[in-house]
């Protein structure tokens, strides 16, 4: 009997993850990637005798890419190696030290002690934090993630009691219960800015996302060895060996249809390749926009899953050390909500970003030739809009304030000493991934919005087509993101069991 047949739009780690799943499982899997590698954001550019990785930069939870490979009987380490990095990051502020996290008490207390105030004090209140993070954590990972809960409904369903009983935060945000547990202005910022891991606002995202931080201190924070793109050529190592066929330059550029069931997809060279399921890891509104052709009344009901910001991101190789850096750092506005205010709700450029600035060298210093630096600066901006008035110099004149903001905070002669750049903008993004008005995160965690719920795996026309990465549920982010292709791959597996 023929097994059934399953196209996977997109190489990225959510395609990835379903493809592993879903013939690990008996079906009959391939795989069509636009681009002329694998892993979609997790891309890698090598120039001047730098390596910069592109994409994500912190590895959390590997027990979410562990259970990938046992679905496919393999051990993960036989593919990928994971260096701890320490300390987690490095918090520089306008005024005052900077302040380390470290997953290790006596290091933490040491870095609290630079702040003004008694030291106990903040680390009751940062203990007194954690425990209510690990709550929401432990609540969240328990059906959220475990599960796949992909609706409202679903989540209603599963979590009434914890609702009811206010177990979960959901009703205030992340900014007003990290002020109701922090006195320290520093921490409050420190805090706040974990949204960053799903591209978001803590004055927009629902309380519980405050569990983030227990993604560190609980699970640590990892490195790839090699660079961050060895976790795709590892997946990629494991599908070669599972005989799941991945084409590359492989455009495709429509979801055929006949009635409610998609049939087959189309590549922009005119092959139609038939198909009994698709999964598209392209972001679930440009599918129906651009590969389905969805007429706007349609599309229009998915507004609520606007995109996550987007950013500027500027690799610099430079021609000395800056030893001020840790492996991650972030750099803090002076004004944090007004930063999210301007991004998020004016969709505008900060005038005083908030930026994350990674320094790979301290875990890898194969990433930079000797005596040099190799560096990546990301600020946070809204995604593209029609009219929006920013245009590609004032994405340059945003990149000068980076580097200003870096100097001030005592990168003295930063500027002076780039002899290698490359930036990449929302347009060269939204070009090279497909992704939503150029979002780096998916979806938008945005209480008012989607009450901080992503797009569901399942389509809602069309019985036989299915969603995986970061614009559906759980979200944006590597684990999130590998866990959305498993359970996107449970859910086949329950509606269309292999005969």
């Amino acid at each position: 009997m023929q097994s059934t047949r399953v196209s996977v739009i997109g190489a990225g780690l959510g395609g990835l993850s379903a493809a592993i799943s879903l013939k690990a499982a008996g079906y009959d899997v391939q795989v069509y990637e636009k681009n002329p590698q694998i892993g979609g954001k997790l891309n890698v550019m090598e120039k001047d005798g730098f390596t910069f990785d592109l994409g994500p930069s912190i590895f959390t939870l590997p027990q979410m890419f562990e259970s990938l490979f046992e679905r496919a009987g393999k051990k993960m380490e036989d593919y990928v190696q994971l260096d701890a990095v320490t300390p987690h990051w490095r918090n520089f502020f306008e005024s005052g030290p900077s302040i380390d996290l470290y997953q290790e008490d006596d290091l933490m207390k040491q870095e609290l002690a630079k702040l003004p105030g008694e030291p106990n004090a903040h680390w009751q209140e940062l203990q007194g934090f954690l425990e209510y993070a690990r709550r929401q954590y432990q609540i969240v990972d328990s059906g959220y993630f475990d599960k796949g809960l992909d609706t409202l409904w679903e989540f209603l369903c599963h979590y009434k009691l914890s609702l009811l009983g206010g177990k979960i935060d959901y009703n205030r945000s992340m900014a007003e219960t990290i002020a109701s547990h922090f006195s320290d202005p520093k921490l409050r910022m420190i805090f706040e800015y974990f949204i960053k891991y799903v591209g978001s606002s803590a004055l927009d995202a629902p309380g519980y996302m405050n569990l983030m931080p227990i993604i560190q201190f609980d699970y640590g924070l990892w490195y790839v060895r090699g660079g961050m793109y060895q976790l795709a050529v590892g997946l990629g190592r494991l599908m070669d060996e599972m005989n799941i066929p991945v084409h590359l330059n492989a455009d495709v550029s429509q979801i055929t249809t006949a009635g409610k069931q998609v049939t087959g997809i189309t590549l922009a060279d005119g092959t139609h390749i038939e198909s009994d399921l698709v999964v598209s890891n392209m972001e679930v509104i440009p599918t129906y926009q651009h590969l389905l052709k969805e007429p706007e009344h349609f599309t229009r009901q998915l507004e609520k899953f606007a995109p996550a910001c987007s950013g500027i991101v500027l690799h610099i190789g430079t021609d000395r050390l800056f030893p001020q850096l840790a492996h991650h750092n972030f750099f803090y506005s002076e004004n944090q909500h007004k930063h999210f205010d301007t991004v998020f709700h004016k969709e505008q450029l900060p005038d005083d970003p908030t930026l994350y600035v990674v320094a790979p060298t301290r875990t890898d210093p194969d990433k930079a030739p000797d005596g040099c630096d190799n560096i990546k600066i990301l600020p946070h901006i809204p995604p593209l809009k029609d009219g929006s008035g920013i245009s590609h110099e004032d994405y340059l004149a945003l990149k000068d304030r980076c580097l200003d903001k870096m100097e001030r905070c005592g990168l003295t002669g930063l500027r002076d000493s780039i002899i290698t750049e490359d930036l990449l903008t929302p347009v060269d993004i939204e070009r090279m991934y497909r992704s939503n008005r150029g979002s780096i995160y998916g979806v938008v965690t945005d209480w008012k919005k989607n009450y901080g719920f992503k797009a569901p795996k399942t389509s809602s026309k069309y019985r036989n087509l299915y969603f995986t990465g970061g614009s559906t549920n759980p979200g944006g982010g590597m684990p999130m993101v590998v866990l959305s292709g498993q359970k996107c791959a449970d859910r086949i597996m329950q509606r269309h069991p292999v005969s």
